[in-house]
């Protein structure tokens, strides 16, 4: 088995997948924006996801074309079909990830619980429903936007002012949500699935920073029903390769999805070190439609917390050595970036048996890279 996989998108979801590929014996290269990026061990030609020629032709000799992040044109995925690429997800399915206002439109169509929501083309339209969601909403622009970037709580048209000019735009309720999940599927184009764990992730100034696998208290109806909806999801959109769907959790048990990530996510990091089958080789298992892995957990409790932003001097590697030392249990991967206020420069990973023992680890690993450093 020789396969060629191309993924579009140079940064760290894509340098995470080169190991998967390593051990499964998988070509795979790398169309990064440009030199220095964090997947640069496996980049081989330079381009903007948005520079169809050069997707084009990055792309033509591979077996298959995956992705970093959702943001390749539509016009450059559809010349990609057209020249008989297997793009995977599909441009229909990325299309979905790709604009929120598709996506509350689809979800609506299969019937799936979300917010309530609207299209609102003017401050007029904006006015109307924030007084029909009790003064408060959330507004975001439909495309582009990630981490909090993109989205504003809003309690008059005036506070979006600057984005009108730009309309349409989605408005949603502010849910008085109890906490944050995430529920990952992976699907082959032949139609086999596989599911992780439901977890649970914190977010800190729209940033993910937490997550935790499994999910506590989410046995029974909630896993159930994330499942479910996940599962649709995947099948109706058709998608291909990894898919995230980030839900909310309200106080009597219903669940609302937020958004969709049709790649490796954030929230599935733990399972890297935390389960049988990590998310990067689910994903390159699933679009290469290879038979999947067991999702199973390795531990009773996995614990991931990202490294946010870094220490202020940017000398990561000063602060490797006493991490390691006082948590040799802990896993640590780095992206390759520069420090900078609230940049995902990496992540740790904690499994054990009791789930206080594996928050404690995770958290004194990663407060090693943050000011003041911890001391070894």
């Amino acid at each position: 088995m020789h396969m060629r996989v191309g993924v579009i998108g140079g940064g760290q979801l894509a340098r995470m997948l080169v190991p998967a590929a390593i051990e499964l014996g998988v070509e795979i290269e790398v169309l990064g924006e440009a030199p220095g990026a964090a997947a640069a061990i496996a980049v081989t030609s330079i381009g903007a996801a948005d520079d169809a020629q050069a997707v084009l032709a990055f792309a033509r000799d591979k077996d298959v074309v995956t992705f970093d992040h959702e943001h390749v044109p539509q016009a450059a995925l559809q010349q990609l079909v057209a020249s008989g690429v297997a793009v995977r997800p599909g441009p229909q399915a990325l299309a979905v990830a790709q604009d929120k206002l598709l996506l509350r439109e689809r979800m609506a169509a299969l019937r799936l619980p979300q917010p309530v929501w609207a299209r609102v083309d003017s401050a007029d339209d904006l006015t109307a429903f924030i007084a029909a969601v009790g003064g408060r909403a959330v507004v975001k622009t439909p495309r582009g936007g990630y981490d909090g970037h993109g989205v504003r709580v809003v309690t008059a048209a005036a506070d979006v002012a600057d984005w009108l000019g730009a309309a349409p735009l989605l408005a949603e309720e502010l849910v008085p949500f109890r906490r944050e999940l995430a529920q990952q599927v992976a699907r082959r184009p032949s139609g086999g699935t596989a599911l992780n764990p439901l977890v649970e992730t914190v977010q800190r100034d729209g940033v993910c920073a937490e997550v935790i696998a499994p999910a506590p208290r989410s046995a029974g109806r909630v896993a159930d029903a994330a499942a479910d909806i996940a599962v649709t999801i995947a099948a109706a959109l058709e998608v291909t390769g990894m898919l995230a769907v980030e839900l909310f959790e309200t106080d009597d048990e219903r669940l609302l999805i937020n958004e969709l990530a049709m790649r490796p996510h954030n929230s599935g990091h733990w399972s890297m070190d935390g389960a049988v089958t990590g998310q990067f080789e689910q994903h390159l298992r699933a679009v290469l439609d290879l038979p999947l892995g067991s999702t199973a957990p390795r531990d009773d409790w996995s614990v991931m917390v990202n490294l946010l932003g870094g220490p202020a001097d940017g000398d990561l590697d000063a602060r490797v050595p006493g991490m390691l030392a006082q948590h040799p249990t802990v896993k640590l991967h780095r992206y390759g970036k520069q420090p900078r206020p609230g940049r995902k420069i990496g992540h740790v990973t904690a499994s054990a048996t009791e789930l206080d023992e594996a928050v404690f680890q995770a958290r004194a690993a990663a407060a090693f890279f943050s000011d003041p450093p911890v001391q070894s």
